[in-house]
């Protein structure tokens, strides 16, 4: 089939823009006519989210030009424009060609990326037996007033609810919209929609409120984003704020359908066949597709399931539908615990010596939440022994792995060690009025699975509620995991979905005999009235219409009204029954500012990284590869290489390494697929703006990664930075410095 019009309009694109850059936007017009034709080429440039004209803002100052075009000729115009900065949103533009009689036009939307960074800086305001208290957010309050402070405010965002559950319900959105696609966010993605199922079925009142969330009016968020995934998912990895709420209003629908049933449904059908798709023919999965079988990730995803379990969110039909993945799974599992042992038993270690590992400690702990699958015979006596060691040898582990311990135990008929654990972690416990309950390791924090800080607080909650079944102690424990939140999230997506795991279990009721009363989610009844004062804005729970019965409310300062006095807070509690004194409550203040790349002081970290690109010459030996200078000129059709050089002093695990690339550039390797590379394998991921490599483990050492790509737009553009992440500790991080590119 062939489809063409006499007269047609092909713009060459980018596939994003970047604040700050200067491009030209070039379209081909083609005659396929017998005659030649004259007349005009316009381009109209709108604000994807209100549909209004924004030429003005990007300089689109020669809008209409005049072409003429020989039959079964094509002509190119050429639009010169400048992106402005603090333009965080999207742009469509629409090119039209018009001639006496043909006309041809289309349009687009694209992504316009910031070329500076959100910075979020939060602060819990909790209030536990008081009525009146007083906090300062002292890096706001320091900022010079008027002209003296480089960066740029995005927002000052207070929230404040009687009831903790609320943060679980708020952090869902978050695991459901990630956008990488490796197995255990593939998972969090089924995790979050199950149990935002559960929190809708089990508690009629959030119920009531979401169904009178939807019926708010309000003009559809950013349609053309809503409706175009491809662009979401381009400005959720390069830009996570843009789709925040432009109103609150806005914000509750977005959650209301979220947590709509049939949505909800679909979704977790959707993750479920990909997280399917993930495991390998032996039972274990793969961290990204390609890649060998992951132990950790595989008992993770399992534990994820018993989790599901526990809190009656996946059972019936749901759980049946799983069950197929976790009897795979676990036959993989009990097989290499088994060669644990063997390994163990070959190399002549001393059995009665300390041979208890946190993967064996893991897998103790996944184990027992499936206590109707029988141990394999083959399996059995490893099983015994790793039991054993760990009856023995818990005082010599984290706290984290002392946790898991006792919860193994507890549910395998061990009366006594997980009392002593419990004992032993409430001696060694730092317990703060206003911090709640936790452990000095978790300021030290570190960059392997068994070392984080929001992962083993939760698990102490879920240890805690079964064992010690004392509700102020898990009222304390939960503070300390409230007071690390941040606006959507817990800092990762692993340790977002055990946060919303552990504030959505309960201690079971003190009456053993009462097999009937299953963990239910946290009380919803307490209602106190709020006064937040932040200077001298006033913000009032009454005014802000607190959802019924869940005292919860959210107002959102936009950053065009935020002060530096705003960081003196005076937060007022009245009980809605004067009777009744009023009963704790959590809050927290966030505030988002945005700071130049280059200024974003990173520390030392253990990942160190170098960027460079080179143009690829041809010359009578065969290619050559040139270095680019800073602000040295490219032309259009070049081919350029970039070179990374990354230095890692220490062994790492799942590191996430994203390379930022000018607008005017095309990658050539656009497959996503698992290489290997001088003993190193890893997942390379090209996305619109960027290029993603995914290490599983980073040995020691200096590694050099290179991909080519065409110059395809001239102008002059920020070409980014490149940044590495450990993706489950955020905080050992590292990047290059950005560069400019000129192109003729």
């Amino acid at each position: 089939i062939v489809t063409q019009k006499p007269l047609m309009v092909q713009p060459n694109a980018p596939r994003f823009l970047r604040e700050g850059d200067k491009m030209e936007f070039s379209a081909k017009i083609v005659n396929l006519g017998d005659s030649n034709v004259t007349g005009t080429a316009q381009l109209e440039l709108l604000d994807a989210a209100t549909n209004k004209p924004i030429d003005s803002w990007f300089k689109n100052v020669l809008p209409a030009q005049n072409f003429s075009v020989a039959a079964g000729q094509s002509f190119a115009v050429k639009f010169p424009m400048e992106i402005p900065l603090n333009f965080n949103s999207a742009m469509t533009y629409r090119i039209i060609a018009k001639t006496n009689n043909a006309s041809d036009g289309e349009e687009m939307t694209l992504p316009v990326l910031t070329n500076r960074m959100l910075v979020t800086e939060s602060m819990p305001i909790n209030m536990r037996g008081v009525t009146t208290k007083q906090f300062k957010f002292e890096k706001l309050n320091s900022l010079p007033s008027g002209e003296g402070w480089g960066g740029a405010h995005h927002a000052l965002t207070v929230e404040y609810t009687s009831n903790p559950a609320w943060y679980a319900v708020q952090a869902l959105p978050y695991l459901m919209e990630y956008p990488y696609e490796c197995a255990e966010q593939t998972f969090n993605r089924y995790y979050a929609n199950a149990l935002a199922t559960f929190i809708s079925n089990s508690t009629p009142k959030i119920k009531t409120v979401f169904e009178k969330w939807k019926t708010i009016d309000t003009a559809a968020l950013q349609s053309n984003l809503e409706k175009n995934q491809e662009l979401k998912s381009a400005l959720l990895e390069e830009t996570p704020w843009v789709l925040d709420a432009q109103n609150e209003n806005q914000q509750k629908k977005n959650i209301a359908l979220l947590f709509d049933m049939v949505k909800m449904s679909s979704e977790m059908d959707k993750a479920f066949n990909k997280l399917k798709e993930m495991q390998s023919s032996n039972g274990g999965f793969v961290w990204f597709k390609g890649g060998p079988d992951d132990r950790y990730i595989t008992q993770y995803i399992i534990t994820g399931i018993g989790h599901l379990r526990k809190l009656n969110a996946l059972s019936g039909d749901n759980y049946q539908k799983v069950k197929p993945i976790v009897d795979k799974a676990i036959v993989y599992l009990d097989k290499k615990i088994k060669e644990d042992y063997d390994y163990l038993i070959r190399y002549k270690s001393v059995l009665k010596n300390n041979n208890l590992s946190s993967t064996a400690i893991q897998y103790l702990y996944m184990r027992s939440f499936f206590n109707e699958y029988k141990i394999a015979e083959s399996s059995t006596t490893a099983y015994n022994y790793y039991r054993g060691q760990s009856q023995k040898y818990w005082l010599s582990n984290s706290k984290y792995m002392q946790a898991m311990i006792a919860l193994a135990l507890h549910r395998t008929k061990d009366e006594t060690t997980p009392k002593a654990i419990i004992k032993s972690l409430k001696e060694n416990a730092i317990t703060k009025e206003e911090m709640g309950m936790y452990w000095k390791e978790w300021t030290t924090g570190g960059y392997y699975w068994h070392q984080a800080p929001i992962e083993s607080q939760a698990m102490m909650i879920e240890a805690f509620s079964d064992i010690d079944k004392n509700n102020t102690t898990v009222d304390d424990l939960k503070t300390w995991l409230l007071k690390q939140k941040q606006t959507q999230n817990w800092k990762t997506t692993k340790a977002t979905a055990e946060a919303c795991y552990a504030l959505l279990i309960q201690p079971p009721p003190l009456t053993p005999q009462r097999e009937d009363l299953k963990p239910s989610i946290i009380n919803l009844n307490a209602e106190n009235e709020v006064e937040i004062k932040l200077g001298n804005t006033i913000i009032k729970s009454s005014d802000n219409k607190t959802e019924a019965g869940t005292g919860y409310f959210k107002n959102r300062i936009a950053g065009d009204k935020v002060k530096s006095e705003m960081g003196n807070i005076v937060v007022t509690l009245q009980s809605a029954d004067t009777k009744l004194p009023p009963s704790v409550g959590w809050g927290s203040l966030y505030w988002q500012y945005f700071e130049d790349l280059d200024k974003i002081t990173s520390a030392e970290t253990p990942l160190k990284l170098k960027k460079q690109l080179f143009i690829e010459r041809n010359t009578d030996k065969g290619p050559v590869l040139e270095a680019l200078a800073d602000g040295a000129k490219l032309k259009v059709g070049d081919k350029v290489k970039v070179r990374i050089e990354l230095k890692v002093d220490r062994d790492m695990e799942y590191i996430h390494m994203k390379d930022m690339r000018a607008a005017c550039m095309e990658p050539v390797n656009v497959l996503s697929e698992y290489k290997y590379q001088g003993g190193l394998g890893y997942y390379e991921s090209t996305k619109d703006a960027s290029t993603n490599f995914f290490f599983g483990w980073l040995n020691r050492g200096s590694y050099v990664f290179e991909y080519p790509m065409f110059v395809t737009h001239a102008g002059n553009f920020s070409n980014g930075i490149t940044t590495i992440q450990c993706m489950y500790a955020p905080e050992f991080t590292s990047h290059s410095e950005g560069i400019r590119v000129s192109v003729e």
